[in-house]
């Protein structure tokens, strides 16, 4: 049985077009969100903003923007990818809490 087009009714070809175009405007909105954060980090360093401030906020943007690179460019959002989706939270989770015990045995 061969799988074409024309073969689907019009409104599911219809459905399909409306969700390809809702997803396009997803990532530009995303991709252009990342260019943001990407000049204001830039912005940051050139104007040398204090250490205290600039490393936590530039901290918090490359998590942003590694969200926004999972979810919508790697299209984790999507429907089928919870077990990926759950070992790389399952693998962040071990990361993090390895920083905190060495960073705590270190400084405490």
């Amino acid at each position: 049985m061969e799988h074409s087009s024309h073969s689907k009714p019009s409104r599911q070809r219809e459905y399909e077009k409306k969700q390809h175009k809702e997803e396009m405007k997803q990532q530009v909105i995303t991709f252009v969100l990342m260019i943001l954060f990407t000049f204001v980090a830039f912005g940051m360093v050139i104007m040398e903003v204090n250490s205290y401030f600039i490393i936590p906020t530039l901290i918090i943007l490359a998590i942003v923007q590694v969200v926004f690179q999972l979810y919508y460019f790697m299209h984790m959002k999507n429907k089928g990818h919870t077990m990926p989706a759950m070992m790389m939270y399952g693998g962040a989770a071990v990361a993090g809490l390895t920083i905190i015990t060495f960073a705590s045995i270190i400084w405490w």
